[in-house]
């Protein structure tokens, strides 16, 4: 497998399934294998238990765990796909983030430092918002999200995002405007 996407929205009328279609196409035209894991069709549970400590101390990992952290091993590319609310990842994104990006497997401390473990991975992050374009630029909130997502998530696992793009008014914009935005994505190379 060379791309993985995550995709996280429970509406398949969304646009972020929209992309996700359009991201898949993409991908087949270039000739990629891909798997997608659609966080709410496989009905992810996204809390972090107690047993879920236990079970990682004494390396063990839960077969959901497991099973998602085989399918990151196994990819290069990563695609992640989901709406902004409130200003974060829908929590079913954020919970899984929590669960499978564990310490040992994406992260760990090295001589006293943070060190990253998923050197090899390539991350294309593509949002939608309902805010403006300029809401986002002036109130930072857009800088922000990236220094979040893109830094304090991904990079600190130590993976190498390629872009991170904003699909901004998505609820109020032209049917024209979204056709552009998958036009975009269209002309994307993974």
């Amino acid at each position: 497998m060379e791309h993985l996407i995550i995709y996280a929205h429970p509406n398949p009328k969304s646009f972020n399934h929209a992309i996700l279609t359009t991201v898949e196409e993409r991908l087949s035209q270039l000739k990629k294998n891909c798997v997608t894991r659609d966080l709410y069709g496989l009905n992810f549970d996204p809390v972090l238990k107690n047993t879920d400590f236990i079970a990682l101390q004494q390396g063990k990992l839960p077969l959901d765990i497991a099973k998602e952290q085989d399918y990151i091993k196994r990819a290069k590319t990563i695609i992640i796909i989901h709406p902004i609310w409130w200003f974060n990842a829908p929590a079913i994104l954020k919970g899984y983030i929590d669960r499978v990006f564990s310490y040992g497997f994406a992260y760990a401390v090295k001589e006293g430092k943070l060190a990253g473990l998923l050197p090899d991975k390539r991350i294309f992050i593509f949002n939608t918002t309902g805010g403006s374009e300029t809401t986002y630029n002036q109130a930072g909130f857009a800088q922000a999200l990236k220094a979040t997502i893109d830094t304090g998530t991904y990079g600190l696992c130590g993976m190498k995002v390629e872009q991170h793009l904003f699909f901004y008014e998505v609820p109020t914009v032209t049917k024209e405007k979204r056709e552009a935005m998958l036009a975009q994505i269209r002309g994307m190379e993974f």
